[in-house]
């Protein structure tokens, strides 16, 4: 029989590229698919009803995970509305790419999520409270020679517990901070744990490092100013200075080794 060739104008569609994608690299049956919730109703049950018809086989994916929408204004984020804002929108404002990330976590993704710069900046100021603890316990776990004995806890099955309730990522957070606060247990046990839990959260525990801090000449002569005003005992001028060095960008902690200064 002679073999016929034929040429179809076109490109399939899209329901059927991606069958077709999956089944390439994941197998004619697997897990976990993941998408919007946009792609329910349509793209999604397309799929579902083409790939267990070309293979026979049920069910084609066993979970299904769909990600609620992000909103701003009440309404749904997209270019068409005018209201789209990328990544680099943040980045140009000033603002590290993991914030943003820690605000969704704090969100369950079958949530919707309300996007505001209040929003985010209320997430850059936990996110960076955190970072400092993180930090601080790194230091604190380096200068530890051995584990002390250890209080008895339960955060790797709490976390594990939130991660297996349907990627609970926000009770998940919660555990971290209860980590991070918990006084009875050492900081080379809280640091095993943190970076056990970022595996998951994917905030980069393990490559946070200590910035060191170039500070302008206006801003030394204040810290040398404060650190005498607290030697002399006087504390309210010292949180005085502390409030002029905080509206010049940076921020001081007092530590056993001194004052220590970051950006803000």
């Amino acid at each position: 029989m002679k073999k016929v060739k034929i040429k179809l104008k076109g490109y399939p569609g899209w329901h059927i590229e991606c069958s077709a994608m999956s089944m390439k690299y994941l197998g004619e049956q697997f897990d976990i698919h993941c998408g919007g919730i946009d792609h329910i109703p349509i793209h999604h049950t397309n799929e579902i009803a083409q790939s267990e018809a070309a293979t026979g086989k049920k069910p084609w994916v066993k979970y299904w995970m769909h990600g609620e929408f992000l909103v701003m204004d009440k309404g749904k984020m997209s270019k068409s509305a005018g209201g789209f804002i990328t990544l680099q929108t943040l980045i140009d404002k000033g603002y590290d790419p993991l914030v943003y990330r820690y605000l969704c976590l704090g969100a369950h993704y079958r949530q919707q999520l309300t996007f505001s710069w209040e929003g985010l900046d209320g997430a850059k100021n936990t996110f960076t409270r955190l970072k400092e603890k993180v930090l601080e316990i790194k230091e604190n776990a380096a200068k530890q020679e051995k584990d002390d004995e250890e209080k008895e806890h339960d955060y790797a099955d709490e976390f594990r517990k939130a991660i297996d309730e349907d990627l609970n990522t926000s009770i998940a957070l919660s555990v971290v901070w209860s980590v991070v606060r918990d006084e009875e247990i050492s900081d080379k046990e809280k640091l095993r744990l943190l970076l056990d839990f970022d595996k998951v959260l994917g905030l980069g525990f393990a490559s946070w490092k200590r910035e060191t801090v170039k500070v302008p000449a206006e801003v030394q002569k204040l810290l040398d100013e404060r650190e005498k005003a607290r030697k002399e005992k006087k504390f309210a001028l010292s949180d005085e200075i502390r409030n002029k060095i905080k509206t010049l960008g940076y921020e001081v902690s007092d530590t056993p080794e001194g004052q220590k200064v970051r950006k803000r």
